[in-house]
């Protein structure tokens, strides 16, 4: 064997080497998509600041069969048509093989057909919309409960609870916020409830007297909304300014501080009721993570920890198949059960949680909202 042809084999087995070393040490790159910009992008923030301590977790741990985490953000501004270019993007480009999101229903309904076509896994901690789950997707799943759900909540205790008679329905024309407006509409009528008002805003509106002169016609004692802080902000301040005192109900799309600023102040907010999930601050098994984060001066608020458990839901699925592959990790995640911040999660065939905890809340004099016994 001449010298040459001795270097030729000895460079190969080295580069072949190195390559296999490479692809050894490669990171799974999980894709992180929500609002990080606009006027919902605190809900972005939340879905990233999750999202990332889990990695850093988990990648302390030994990562995913050997391999690190690797996060990538994806910006769809609550914006149906960017949601789209951000799962092209995410599934072309940047190679993912999961994604954590969306956050707004109409961008999770387009982008999730995306992602499932390519046979990747995508878990939405925050979308609520039944649709995204009853189209039959084989990969797609929640970490939060559906409209369905939340909607029954709602109406129960406005009707149990504020013993009221009259309820003005308001929703933002969005598949989230008409959504679960319709859903609670659906289960007031089941108890003999109908609405005294219908109406749909614009999301980015800001101006809605003309609309709380048809509340205060109405002789709304409730007025419930369905959609997004940045217009149930206003609307309620508006309501309040023009002496419209009906108790102001909402959904899990106003579960953030920002709630607060976009009212102008905590005077406006206090007594306003949501549905949430049970509170993920008090879940036992989120304490170390609660804990880490308020010490990084962050607190985290609304579905930062469903981030960081929709993670952990992938890492545990990947470890259990073996591999990356979506469809043999999906098959996983719904046969087993996932210790989480949230506390143990299992899910259904169709990708939603097997138990929703959807609970009331009230919004306090300091700006705070807080669970209701």
């Amino acid at each position: 064997m001449s010298t040459i042809y001795r270097k030729g084999i000895l460079a190969l087995a080295i580069g072949s080497a190195l390559s296999f070393s490479a692809l050894a040490q490669a990171d799974i790159i999980i894709g992180v998509a929500g609002p990080f910009t606009g006027a919902n992008a605190a809900y972005g923030e939340q879905f990233w600041k999750g999202a990332t301590l889990a990695a850093e977790d988990i990648n302390a741990t030994g990562g995913i069969n050997g391999e690190k985490i690797k996060l990538v953000q994806g910006d769809d501004a609550c914006e149906p048509k960017q949601a789209v270019a951000v799962a092209n993007r995410l599934v072309d480009s940047e190679g993912v093989k999961a994604v954590i999101g969306h956050f707004c229903s109409s961008n999770t309904l387009p982008a999730s057909e995306i992602y499932d076509e390519a046979g990747i896994i995508s878990i939405t901690p925050g979308s609520t919309n039944p649709q995204i789950t009853e189209r039959g997707l084989a990969g797609v799943f929640r970490m939060c409960g559906r409209d369905d759900q939340q909607g029954v909540v709602a109406a129960n205790y406005i009707v149990d609870t504020l013993k009221a008679k009259k309820v003005a329905v308001i929703h933002d024309k969005d598949a989230y916020g008409q959504g679960l407006a319709d859903a609670m509409k659906a289960q007031l009528a089941k108890r003999g409830v109908k609405e005294v008002l219908y109406e749909g805003l614009t999301r980015g509106e800001k101006d809605f007297n003309s609309l709380v002169t048809k509340i205060r016609s109405s002789g709304a004692e409730v007025v419930y909304f369905g959609g997004l802080h940045p217009e149930a902000g206003p609307l309620v301040r508006q309501m309040r300014e023009q002496g419209v005192n009906a108790k102001f109900v909402s959904g899990d799309g106003i579960v953030s501080a920002d709630m607060v600023t976009t009212a102008g102040g905590p005077q406006y907010t206090k007594g306003v009721l949501m549905t949430f999930g049970a509170d993920p601050l008090k879940s036992p098994a989120g304490k170390s993570v609660v804990d880490k984060l308020r010490a990084s001066g962050y607190e985290p608020e609304g579905y930062t920890l469903y981030s960081y458990a929709s993670l952990q839901a992938v890492a545990a699925a990947f470890k259990g198949a073996g591999s990356t592959d979506g469809e043999a990790a999906s098959e996983w995640l719904k046969s087993h059960t996932v210790p989480t911040v949230l506390g143990e999660k299992s899910w259904d065939g169709k990708g939603d949680l097997k138990v929703s905890d959807y609970v009331m809340y009230e919004w306090d004099d300091k700006g705070k909202y807080n669970q209701l016994p």
